[in-house]
């Protein structure tokens, strides 16, 4: 508890049992320094670290116990590997010499876990364990982040040793590229045509924002964002052109395709944001930026690379280029912007209204989390982020039930401001228990249900490559959500027009505490445009 404190935790989420009782006693003498935050599930307490280690820019902290309570936490953990978030995972273990005898809530947990952490420990000696989580909170934030797990066995938990405050170990900043790098990646972007700068997860973790906006002015180039890079910039910055990928902008995804230089910063390169890669990549150089050496040329072979922070590679490029003016290029975006406009029209129930009522009474510090599916790519398609660390989503590993946790933790690391949750109802069914937790701190989230009775992405492609063959995607459920919601103690409410839905938002948002609408629309809404999987802008399918 001492290095805890010492290394800045003010706030665990958790779910104490036998393992990690002794942990748990420890905690309630330190009440008064941290506060922690008991879920209905371990899964929901991992993933509400996450949305506060996302919100806060802070290292979130979880403690649960051996066996089952270790394995729930298995998903959640996956999740922040895959997105880069840091939080330590302290979890109990059975007494040393019951280890490898199949006790009584014995797993193998560091064994487990060590392909989705950055790295794991088992504690075997009192006098290692605070170093073990000193190291872990440096290992968590620096270079890359991501979770790293502390393994204590309930006997290593029962012995005393003396404790030595340190000073925290800041995290190691990363090597910068040579002046000699800078400038030749300054030279390539001068001499492109139609550069185009491409976003991720990395610029809302580096907080590189302001150098994105800074050489997007500089060069003259649009800028579009992986799903991960929503919000690093403001949606209305006005070369932004939004989400990119399989279900991107239409306008974002053309002006990749006719990019001669796609400049990609803190960015993976999935299979989701490039689909065909040789065709990705047949009319464009890519200059990569990234803080992981890795994956620079893992998924996409790059013209250039350049490891290192990001905020301060960008800052550095931009100082070496001349201002630049690009007006054949920006004609050329307009017209994509105008085809965009008039490509789709919207029926009145349309997840496109939902969020845009939905932003109306919102600010630009709401926090927002998704759940995963067609209502996440809604929201990433419509939703105008005003601000970095306000949306919440599983990206990576697309976690079906993230959304509940993650809007608790971000709804406590924002101090209680009001935090909005888009679901559908199958993400929902998956971790609603969650709701309990939110009542009870009293949290004002509004979670709104994108309900249309089936599984919509899974079903979005049983329409599209399966011949309509709906293999259990239609669920048939007879759950109602505002009886559901007013048995938590939350506040229900049905909305299947837009005058209900209204009324239901300006009731939702004037309370202090939790409230679910269930927004009834169509089971076949699609989300388009969509490039199929492994496909181009050539396949884009946008009716």
């Amino acid at each position: 508890m001492e290095t805890l404190i010492e290394q800045g935790c003010d706030t665990i989420f958790g779910y104490p049992g036998g393992s990690v009782l002794n942990i748990y006693d420890e905690l309630y003498k330190k009440r008064n320094k941290i506060r922690h935050i008991l879920t209905a599930h371990e899964q929901g307490a991992a993933h509400a670290a996450d949305g506060y280690a996302r919100t806060t820019g802070k290292t979130g902290v979880v403690i649960a116990t051996s066996g089952p309570g270790a394995t729930n936490l298995v998903t959640g953990i996956a999740t922040a590997y895959l997105d880069s978030t840091p939080i330590v995972f302290i979890t109990g273990n059975v007494a040393l010499p019951l280890i490898g005898r199949d006790s009584f809530q014995e797993v193998d947990t560091t064994g487990i876990t060590m392909p989705i952490t950055k790295h794991n420990f088992i504690v075997k000696d009192v006098r290692e364990l605070a170093d073990v989580i000193r190291e872990a909170f440096y290992i968590a934030r620096s270079g890359r982040p991501g979770p790293v797990l502390v393994d204590i066995p309930k006997d290593i938990q029962m012995q005393t040793c003396e404790f030595q405050p340190l000073p925290v170990r800041e995290p190691a900043k990363p090597k910068c590229p040579s002046d000699k790098l800078i400038e030749k990646a300054a030279e390539i972007i001068a001499a492109s045509k139609r550069p185009y700068i491409y976003i991720g997860g990395g610029a809302v973790i580096a907080g590189a924002g302001e150098e994105v906006q800074a050489l997007s002015e500089r060069i003259d180039a649009p800028v579009g964002c992986s799903m991960m890079g929503l919000s690093a910039i403001p949606a209305d910055f006005k070369n932004n052109l939004g989400m990119t990928g399989m279900h991107g902008r239409f306008a974002s995804l053309k002006a990749n395709s006719a990019a001669d230089l796609i400049i990609a910063a803190g960015v993976r390169f999935s299979d989701r944001a490039t689909g065909n890669k040789v065709k990705y990549t047949q009319n464009a150089r890519v200059i990569h930026i990234d803080i992981d050496p890795a994956e620079i040329n893992k998924n996409i072979s790059s013209y250039f690379g350049l490891a290192g922070d990001l905020k301060q590679i960008l800052s550095r490029i931009v100082n070496k280029l001349e201002k630049q003016s690009r007006p054949e290029w920006q004609a050329q975006i307009a017209e994509m912007r105008r085809e965009e406009a008039a490509m789709f029209t919207y029926s009145e129930m349309h997840p496109k209204t939902v969020i845009e009522k939905v932003m109306r009474r919102a600010d630009s510090d709401t926090i927002v989390a998704t759940d995963v599916g067609q209502h996440q790519m809604w929201v990433s398609q419509f939703y105008s982020f005003k601000k970095p660390r306000t949306f919440l989503t599983s990206g990576g590993l697309g976690t079906m039930g993230f959304g509940m946790g993650a809007a608790i933790g971000g709804c406590f690391g924002s101090g209680k401001h009001r935090t909005v949750l888009f679901t559908g109802d199958g993400s929902f069914g998956m971790n609603l228990n969650e709701l309990a937790t939110a009542v009870s701190n009293k949290l004002p989230i509004v979670v709104i249900i994108i309900n249309n009775g089936v599984l919509g992405m899974v079903r979005q492609w049983q329409t599209a490559f399966y011949k309509q063959r709906y293999s259990q995607s239609v669920l048939n459920r007879k759950t109602d959500f505002v009886k559901l919601a007013e048995a938590f103690g939350a506040h229900g409410f049905r909305a299947s027009t837009p005058a209900e839905l209204d009324a239901a938002l300006d009731k939702a948002f004037k309370l202090k505490t939790p409230a679910v609408i269930d927004c009834i629309i169509d089971k076949d809404v699609r989300v388009l445009p969509m490039v199929p999987p492994g496909g181009s802008i050539e396949n884009i399918i946008i009716k």
